[in-house]
């Protein structure tokens, strides 16, 4: 199998972050797992992301041999809400090809995740000629199917970047059929360049344990329930 370079784009949110917080979480998790797991298969994996704090280092091998974190300024470099990341996406693609110039580096696949770096990766596409494998984790077409408020529907904005990406991009990973089915209806993906995959799951994390350490662990009494 050939080792590819692969350049995994997730500006908004970086997989080192703790998780928790109103930023973090699946999507970090997912990105951090699979980046290291294309790795340890020998794969090059370089992830690319804004830098949220200036104190940190530019580039950190914390998910591994054989990936890299690269933090890029992308507006300030500190938190910021995600909805104007958007503004600062040309700052962020040219620190991209900036870095991937220091590096005598060209990448042989763009995986983007979420619409924000889905938008970032169709420029690097024009430059590097690479294909586009994005995946959503979100929909802001299905969000706002369910906003029970103004202020919870997603932007004109997004929801015309996620049309465009849907139909632009070489593959699109699904995590789940209902989602495949969404992405053709509410988008007018090609089914043929969709992908489910199902997430994993971490065994060593999630595994059935005996019901009386279960409710032992939760403050229960063995008797309970």
């Amino acid at each position: 199998m050939q080792n590819l370079r692969i350049a995994m784009l997730s500006v908004h949110t970086c997989p080192l972050a703790t998780l928790g917080g109103k930023e973090t979480g699946g999507m970090n998790v997912y990105v951090r797992d699979l980046s290291r797991e294309l790795a340890r298969r020998g794969h090059h994996v370089d992830v690319y992301t804004r830098s949220q704090d200036a104190s940190i280092p530019h580039i950190s091998n914390g998910l591994g041999h054989g990936a890299r974190v690269i933090h890029l300024p992308a507006g300030p470099e500190h938190p910021y809400p995600k909805h104007l990341v958007y503004d600062h996406l040309p700052e962020f693609t040219h620190g991209v090809l900036e870095q991937a110039q220091a590096d005598s580096i060209s990448y042989d696949v763009l995986h983007s995740h979420y619409w924000l770096s889905g938008v970032a990766a169709r420029e690097l596409r024009e430059r590097w000629g690479a294909p586009i494998v994005h995946m959503f984790h979100t929909l802001g077409e299905m969000k706002n199917a369910v906003a029970q408020r103004p202020e919870e529907r997603e932007t004109e904005r997004r929801i015309g970047a996620e049309t465009q990406i849907a139909r632009f991009a070489d593959a699109l990973v699904a995590a789940t059929p209902v989602e495949e089915e969404q992405l053709v209806r509410l988008y007018s993906a090609d089914p043929a360049r969709i992908h489910t995959i199902s997430p994993g799951v971490d065994v060593e994390r999630f595994h059935p344990i005996p019901p009386a350490h279960a409710k032992e662990s939760i403050g229960l009494c063995a008797d309970c329930c």
